[in-house]
C-alpha cells in the first residue's frame, strides 16, 4: 500500500473513492490529500479529516499515487501543472472519460507510470463497476493497488484500453438506460393501478434482486429468465411483448451508439 493517496479533483466521483478507501480502511485521513476550489477543500478538510494541498504540483509532491478526477476538458491544464513532478516513483490514475493513456503520455515525463479507470454512477453508493487499463510501465504490484481502490467502490475489472468503448457502453453509460427501464416499469405497473411511489419501490428492488442473482447465482441470465416463464404464463406472456417490440435488439442498439460516440470522443 503506498503511504500517501492524492486527488486532484474532489468532486462527486473522487469524493466517492475517498469515503470509499475510508469505510474499508484502506487508507487514514491523514494519507489522503485533496486539491480541488478553496470552498470544496475546506469543506471535505472539515467533514472527512483529510489533507488539502496548494496548488496540483504540490500535490503530486507529497504523495505516491495520484489519482486525477478532473472534466476531460480539464485533463491538459492538469497534467501541464504536474508535469515537472512526476518521476519514475510516481502512479498517475485518471477517471477523465475519453482521454486515452498515450494522450495522457504526451503530456508527462517518458516512463511515467499511467493507469486509466472507467467508473460508473453507482460507486457513489458502493456498487460501482469499474474497468482498468494500465500502461507498460506500472508494476503487478501496482495495479493490484488499482484493483484493491476500486474494489472499495463495488467490483473492478482489467480491460485493454482498445475495449474501453465497448465498457462505456455495457457500463459506464448503462445506468441511464437501467433507470429508464425502472421507470418504464413503474410506469406500467402506475397503468394497473399501482400508486406511484410503491411503484418505483417494486420496480426498483426487482431490479436490484434480478441483478444480484446473475452476480451471486453463477448462472446464465437466460436460465434465471427460464425458470420465471412457466407455460402459458403472465411472464412468458411478458416476455413475448418485449420481444415484440424488439426490447434486446433495442439495448444492444443502445450500448453500440454509446460505445461509438466515445470511440468518436477518443
Amino acid at each position: 500500500m503506498t503511504e500517501k493517496i492524492g486527488f486532484i479533483g474532489a468532486g462527486n466521483m473522487g469524493q466517492a473513492i475517498i469515503k470509499g478507501l475510508l469505510k474499508a480502511g484502506l487508507y487514514s485521513e491523514k494519507n489522503i490529500i485533496i486539491y480541488d476550489v478553496e470552498p470544496l477543500m475546506i469543506q471535505l478538510k472539515g467533514e472527512l479529516g483529510v489533507g488539502t494541498a496548494l496548488s496540483e504540483a504540490d500535490l503530486v509532491s507529497q504523495v505516491d499515487l495520484t489519482i486525477i478526477a478532473v472534466k476531460p476538458n480539464m485533463m491538459k491544464t492538469v497534467l501541464s501543472a504536474i508535469k515537472t513532478e512526476v518521476d519514475e516513483t510516481k502512479v498517475i490514475l485518471s477517471i477523465a472519460a475519453g482521454v486515452t493513456l498515450a494522450t495522457i503520455a504526451e503530456e508527462l515525463p517518458a516512463a511515467t507510470k499511467i493507469m486509466r479507470v472507467m467508473p460508473n454512477t453507482p460507486a457513489l453508493v458502493g456498487e460501482g463497476m469499474s474497468s482498468l487499463s494500465i500502461n507498460q510501465y506500472v508494476t503487478e504490484e501496482e495495479q493490484a493497488l488499482a484493483v484493491t481502490i476500486l474494489s472499495s467502490l463495488g467490483k473492478v475489472e482489467l480491460v485493454q484500453e482498445y475495449l474501453i468503448d465497448a465498457v462505456v457502453g455495457v457500463s459506464g453509460s448503462a445506468p441511464a438506460y437501467v433507470y429508464l427501464f425502472i421507470e418504464a416499469l413503474a410506469d406500467g405497473a402506475v397503468l394497473a393501478g399501482l400508486p406511484r411511489a410503491q411503484a418505483y419501490q417494486f420496480a426498483a428492488q426487482t431490479v436490484l434482486g434480478s441483478a444480484k442473482m446473475v452476480l451471486e447465482s453463477g448462472k446464465h441470465p437466460a436460465e434465471l429468465k427460464d425458470m420465471v416463464c412457466s407455460p402459458g404464463g403472465t411472464t412468458i406472456e411478458a416476455v413475448h411483448a418485449l420481444e415484440t417490440g424488439q426490447f434486446r435488439a433495442t439495448v444492444m442498439n443502445a450500448v453500440k451508439a454509446a460505445a461509438e460516440r466515445n470511440r468518436e470522443l477518443s
